[in-house]
């Protein structure tokens, strides 16, 4: 094995052993900021510098974001190099290419559509409507499907042991709901993991295939996978071994999502030759975060011991502002927001993160009163209805059985084509007076599938743009008009980076993407807009900024003390643990002596978290730095 590489310039000890770990498998213990990413592709870089064929190894990650950051790292290391890349990509975007690679042997059809949570939860939504059950919620409903699902659990076992009027009735628009996504040739979220973990089971010869396809992986998020997710990598690493997983329990926060972190608490056990590797130097934040990012974790019992350090400045204290409601806590963030700014940190670079969605309302309020930039992550590019309406003409002419699309883009635009000669123009029934109609409709998608089989992606959108009459009932002089016609325009701008595909392949994965898209993706697609970001602490997962604001922190909103069944008791301080360690220079935390929750105020306390952090850690705002040195040394 060569030791002494380029791929090695600028690594710490610990960077290296795992940079230069080639056979057998590989747990890669990473702190928040210590270099994972870095890591990761350093490692990838020097297999191949050893002769391992990139094609043999293959880098799953749980983001489009992540993947693209890795892909986009690991091509610069190897400038120059010949010959197919490593493949870099998300669990469900290897699900999508393993289902259409070896469609016949999974019986689906190869042009399958995507369902995304929308469609997901209309399509639940309809079903309760049909069984005369609304009093139920499509999502609470859709979420138990979702996590029997990533369980491994069919609609057959789920309902033998339903036992209570609710499970009685999850079971019944399960089998309903599973008949839609066959008879309209779709597959939803949980179907990418499920179905390919099936063809895998399944069929001995596709497996054995792929493990000879290939002899190295590398699992990023490691913390976050599921038991799905967890038995795909399992087969696929086969006899060989040459799996390196690489996560941080401490970040582990998304067991609602079927995360399982016995997945990498037992990696040693399961994987009993391994080698482990800790990064534990953290090169984003200052000392004094992570004094009270440690602080915080070290109470949990569910961990990899482990503690950050940094040779990074001791930094500002980390500012504690009491507020007297949501108001003035939101002013605060504002003033102090703009006073970042004056002191030339980018608006970019400062982030307000919160633990509920509903937080934003008040903050927005703030930063608009004051004329100050911001985005708010949650209302997604691909979520608006006249791009949805776009993509659902693609998914149209991908797969003519798709019924929810037909169905969505039949009166976009008008055609006087209602829902009752749809029905009959799918069953192939007589028509009459709108028989013109409806023939003119099925020529244009007709038209649209011949552009989308024979043109590049970017040219098949906008065909598409053109032919459904989308441009035409969007070129008036209203500003909503220009508006909604510069996004459908911008769909077809996106598309453009799959204009090498072969047809229809682009289309194909444009759909992909927008059907597997994720919050971080749609800050990345919206870089031009540089204003301040607000978002959830799970959204922030993965991102860092110079400036944090961690807002709401009072007992019983952050942590949260929500009694679900499955709720790890820890989580909630490894989401705190998170959202601390996104910040690189300033740390603002608020908590309100009052709140207005469902119409009416309410008293807070403030979180129990704070306690945690070392008084001597923090500043009021405007007042003098305590001395600190003694506890972060």
């Amino acid at each position: 094995m060569i030791t002494t590489s380029k791929f090695l310039d600028g690594l710490n000890v610990a960077q290296k052993q795992a940079v230069l770990h080639k056979e057998g498998p590989l747990l890669i213990v990473a702190g928040a900021g210590a270099g994972k990413t870095k890591t990761i592709t350093h490692r990838i870089a020097q297999l191949i510098e050893n002769g391992v064929p990139a094609r043999s190894i293959l880098a799953v990650t749980f983001t489009n974001k992540a993947a693209g950051e890795m892909r986009e790292r690991v091509g610069r290391l190897l400038a120059g190099h010949r010959g197919a890349p490593p493949l870099i990509t998300t669990f469900h975007s290897l699900g999508v290419r393993l289902l259409r690679e070896f469609h016949e042997i999974a019986g689906i059809p190869r042009g399958f559509s995507i369902w995304d949570q929308d469609d997901s939860t209309r399509a639940v939504k309809n079903i309760l409507k049909q069984l005369g059950t609304e009093e139920w919620a499509p999502r609470q409903i859709l979420s138990a499907i979702s996590r029997e699902k990533g369980a491994g659990k069919s609609v057959r076992e789920y309902r033998e042991r339903a036992g209570n009027s609710r499970e009685q009735t999850v079971a019944l628009v399960w089998e309903r709901y599973e008949k839609m996504l066959t008879d309209e040739g779709s597959l939803d979220f949980d179907d990418l993991l499920v179905r390919t973990l099936a063809l895998m089971r399944e069929s001995p010869e596709t497996l054995s295939l792929l493990q000879n396809r290939w002899h190295y992986l590398t699992v990023d998020e490691y913390q976050d996978t599921s038991g799905v997710q967890y038995e795909m990598m399992r087969l696929l690493c086969g006899k060989k071994n040459n799996i390196c997983v690489v996560g941080d329990l401490d970040q582990c926060i998304y067991t609602w999502r079927q995360a399982e972190i016995k997945n990498l608490l037992s990696f040693e056990r399961e994987f009993p030759k391994v080698t482990v590797v800790r990064l534990e130097q953290n090169y984003r934040s200052t000392r004094t975060i992570l004094a009270a990012a440690n602080a915080v974790i070290e109470k949990n019992v569910n961990r990899i011991p482990k503690t950050l350090f940094s040779e990074n400045d001791t930094g500002e204290p980390i500012t504690l502002y009491g507020a007297m409601n949501e108001r003035d806590e939101a002013w605060f963030v504002m003033e102090q927001s703009a006073a970042l700014i004056e002191h030339k940190v980018p608006a970019q670079e400062i982030a307000v993160l919160y633990r509920e969605n509903a937080m934003s309302r008040v903050l927005e309020e703030a930063f608009l009163h004051a004329g100050m930039p911001y985005r708010v992550l949650g209302t997604r590019f691909f979520e608006r209805k006249e791009v949805k309406d776009v993509l659902s003409y693609l998914r149209a002419a991908l797969n003519p059985k798709s019924k929810s699309d037909l169905m969505r883009i039949v009166a976009v635009p008008p055609r006087g084509i209602g829902k009752v000669i749809l029905e009959k123009m799918l069953r192939g029934e007589e028509l009459g007076a709108t028989g013109a109609k409806v023939k003119a409709f099925q020529t244009s998608l007709a038209k649209i599938r011949h552009a989308v089989n024979t043109l590049p992606a970017s040219e098949a959108v906008r065909f598409c743009i053109e032919e459904s009459g989308i441009q035409k009932m969007f070129q008036n002089n209203t500003e909503d008009g220009h508006e909604r016609l510069g996004n459908v325009r911008e769909l077809a701008n996106l598309a453009a980076k799959y204009e090498n595909d072969e047809p229809p392949s682009g289309i194909e994965r444009l759909l992909e993407e927008a059907a597997l898209q994720s919050e971080q993706d749609e800050l990345d697609m919206n870089k031009e807009n540089n204003g301040i970001s607000l978002m959830t602490v799970h959204a922030s997962k993965g991102l860092e900024f110079d400036a944090v604001f961690i807002v709401g922190l009072e007992q019983g909103l952050f942590p949260s003390l929500r009694n679900d069944a499955d709720r790890d008791p820890e989580e909630e301080r490894r989401l705190f643990y998170v959202a601390l360690t996104r910040a690189r220079k300033r740390l603002f935390l608020s908590y309100a002596a009052e709140r207005s929750k469902y119409g009416t105020r309410e008293g807070a306390m403030p979180s129990e978290f704070l306690s945690d952090i070392d008084e001597r850690l923090t500043t009021s705002p405007h007042a003098d730095s305590p001395e600190k040195e003694d506890i972060i040394d």
